[in-house]
This record gives C-alpha cells, structure tokens and sequence, in this order.
C-alpha cells in the first residue's frame, strides 16, 4: 500500500512539473531614437505583467513554454505586440512614439505611422551596428495595427 501511495504521489508531482515549464527571454527595448526605454511593462495575455525593463533597458522574463505572444507598453510610446518564434529566446524591440496627429484623418495618421514603422528594420541594423542590441535581426513577428479601419 505505501508503494502504490508513493508512487502516486511521484506521478502527480512529475506529471505537475511538465505543465509548469517556463522559458527566460532576454533582451532590450529602446526608441526609436536609440534612447534607452527604462520601466518598460510586459505583458502575456494582454493584461499579466512578467516583469520591466531595467534602468539601461534590459529585461529578463519567465514565460510558460506554450506562450508565444508579448505585449511591451510604456507612457508616451505605442504598445508594441510581438509573436514569438520557436527558437526566439533573445529579443531586441524598438518601440514608437505616441505622436498626436491634430487635425487630420485617420487615414492620413495611418499612412504617417506607417512610414515610420516602415523604418524599423534599418533601424535595428543600426542598433546592431552601435552595439545596443545583440541580434542583428528579430527573431519575432510584430504586425502594424492601424487606428483607422472599415468598418468604423
């Protein structure tokens, strides 16, 4: 009786274990000017934070394996969402500026914040280059999300 005891108790804690298992992502946020982006808040499920940016704009997370998808946010910046590759355990993210568009469609601020996000590639070559980010390429998806849609 002990042993068939034992091991159920082996079971549970062993089967427990394998759903628990967590993957640390490393990485940096910045501007899209270069400046370092301190307290920066991330997310999983949009509303679960796992951690913040250090004063040089480093971060270290523990995510569950099956999570793949990140959310950064930070006053004066837009959230940026990101999808996780398989094998992504380093990621090096620019974030854009909150800018305020007075005075014109949604279309057209569209069309401005796109050319911006147009940008992002070079500029994280030039990241790469100066030495601020670690990979030369992101390891992520992140798709632009418009403020004006069709059906509105």
């Amino acid at each position: 009786m002990k042993h068939i005891l034992l091991a159920l108790i082996l079971l549970f804690f062993s089967n427990n274990t394998l759903y628990s298992q967590n993957k640390t992502i490393k990485g940096r946020v910045i501007a899209e000017d270069f400046d370092v982006l301190q307290g920066v808040a991330i997310n999983i499920n949009d509303t679960i934070e796992v951690g913040k940016t250090d004063i040089k704009g480093f971060f270290e997370i523990k995510i569950p394996v099956s999570e793949n998808k990140l959310t950064f946010n930070f006053l004066g910046l837009e959230s940026a969402t990101i999808h996780l590759t398989e094998s992504c355990d380093s990621v090096d993210l620019i974030m854009m500026y909150d800018v305020t568009y007075d005075f014109i469609p949604l279309k057209r601020a569209d069309k401005k914040r796109k050319k911006r996000y147009k940008k992002l590639p070079k500029i994280h070559k030039q990241a790469f280059k100066k030495d601020i980010f670690k990979t030369q390429q992101p390891c992520y998806d992140r798709k632009f999300k418009l403020l004006y849609s069709e059906e509105d």
